[in-house]
Parts: structure tokens; C-alpha cells; sequence
């Protein structure tokens, strides 16, 4: 066999067992390149991933949620009452002219305002007529002697009430704890009361005016009271039922100031 022959048969044994030696170290290469860039990469995801947890805190800071407030608004209006010299509703030492200053919780009330007498005017157990909200509904202002629901000054005991009968409409009598009414002499009030003689209603001055005796089927009104630092005594409204014969027996209180000429402080 000569050397080409030789030559030949190698060449014949490298292709039957696959690619050239070049093939293969180009084959090695591209191994060699893509190990490389997928190290490369993962370098890359490392190093961001610690440059984030530097950067980022641990816990976020949750949002924070918007407060509202509502404001709380006190409001006080003053307002000035003249009690006007000769007022029939005044006790004999508040004849004089004098202008006095009351403190309401508004100004929107449809009450007037009416000045009464001064608390060191009165005296225990006697009464003192006035008319309000208007000029043809009577009431009695008292000092009980013994602290009473919706009593004002400093012992808690000055009330007010109307003194017409829920009943019929009679005008009732105030009676001082142990006396007793001329028509039912043998009659002994335990308390302070209102009386009424045309079908014998009695009120329980102490606690509301409640009916405590008699057909009556509510309460005689309460007239609102407010003092000011002077001692001066206020009609500034009334509390319900409604005054006999307006709107009788209404919760509805404005119905006291129908039908009549309201008073003028």
C-alpha cells in the first residue's frame, strides 16, 4: 500500500467516527461562550439582588388613613331684657325700671323672654303671679322650701307652672305642705301642690306637677326658668303637655303661643 493510500484510509477512519477535529473545537467554543454568559447572568441577578435589600426597608410603611375631625361648636347669644317700671308681672320691690342680662343656649327660640322677680325677692311658700308666653295664660312663680324637678336657684326649689286645670280648664291654687284648700277643708296637702277646686285635680309641685289626685289626665306646664348672675329670674319658655286650651294635651309646645297677644319683656 502506498502513503496516499495510507492518507486516504485515516481520512476515511476520522469521517466514520464522526466530525473533523476543527468541528470540535468549534464546538468547544460555543460550550466555553454560553457557560460564560450564563454565569454572567446569574452575576448580574446576584448583585441586584443585593443592591435591592440595601436599598428597600424591611417593612414597608403602611399608608396612613385620613382622620376627620368634626369640630364642636358652643354657641351663646346674649340676650337684654328691660323689665319695664309698673309691670304687673314684677313683685313690689322690682317696680323700678332695671335692665338685666339673660344667657340663652340660642337665639332662634319663639319664646319670649320675661323677666319674673329676683330670687331674694322671694319668700318661701309665697307664690307670685305672672302671664306667659302670652298675656291671657297665668302662672305662679314659688320657692318651695325643698329642691324640685326643673327648680333653678341656689337651692334648686324656684318653679314655675301654669295654673289652669288640665281637666276642664279651671284655675288651680297653690298650697303650702300642710294647708289645705277652702273647699275641702278637711284636706292636708303632704307637699307643696296645686289644687283644684271644680272637680278637686291635684298636682305634685315637687316632681313635674304630677297629677297626684282628681280627674285630671296630665300634668299642668312647667314655664322654663333661667337665672343670671344677678339673681334675676327669666320666663324663657314652656315644657309640655300644652296649656289647657291650646292645642290641650299637645307635646307640641308651640301651640302655647296661639290664640292671644304674646307678652313683652
Amino acid at each position: 500500500m502506498t502513503p496516499e493510500d495510507d492518507g486516504k484510509s485515516e481520512r476515511a477512519d476520522v469521517q466514520s467516527k464522526g466530525a473533523s477535529p476543527d468541528d470540535q473545537s468549534i464546538t468547544r467554543r460555543n460550550l466555553l461562550r454560553a457557560g460564560l454568559a450564563l454565569g454572567m447572568v446569574s452575576v448580574a441577578v446576584g448583585v441586584a439582588s443585593v443592591v435591592r435589600s440595601l436599598f428597600s426597608p424591611a417593612n414597608p410603611p403602611s399608608p396612613v388613613e385620613a382622620q376627620t375631625t368634626t369640630p364642636t361648636v358652643t354657641k351663646t347669644v346674649t340676650a337684654t331684657v328691660t323689665q319695664a317700671g309698673g309691670n304687673q308681672t314684677a313683685i313690689a320691690s322690682s317696680s323700678s325700671a332695671s335692665t338685666s342680662t339673660a344667657t340663652t343656649s340660642t337665639s332662634s327660640s319663639p319664646f319670649p323672654q320675661l323677666m319674673i322677680a329676683n330670687v331674694s325677692d322671694l319668700v318661701e311658700s309665697q307664690p307670685v303671679s305672672f302671664n306667659y308666653p302670652l298675656e291671657e295664660t297665668p302662672n305662679i312663680l314659688v320657692k318651695l322650701g325643698v329642691k324640685a324637678a326643673g327648680g333653678v336657684g341656689p337651692d334648686g326649689d324656684i318653679v314655675a307652672y301654669s295654673v289652669i286645670c288640665q281637666h276642664l280648664g279651671c284655675v288651680v291654687a297653690y298650697l303650702p305642705t300642710g294647708t289645705g284648700p277652702g273647699c275641702a277643708k278637711s284636706y292636708k296637702a303632704p307637699g307643696p301642690e296645686a289644687y283644684c277646686c271644680c272637680h278637686g285635680s291635684i298636682y305634685d309641685l315637687v316632681n313635674g306637677a304630677a297629677v297626684i289626685g282628681g280627674p285630671a289626665p296630665r300634668p299642668v306646664p312647667q314655664v322654663t326658668l333661667s337665672v343670671d348672675d344677678s339673681g334675676n329670674i327669666f320666663a324663657v319658655g314652656m315644657g309640655p303637655p300644652t296649656i289647657f286650651g291650646h292645642d290641650t294635651g299637645s307635646s307640641n309646645v308651640l301651640g302655647d303661643l296661639q290664640g292671644g297677644t304674646p307678652v313683652s319683656g
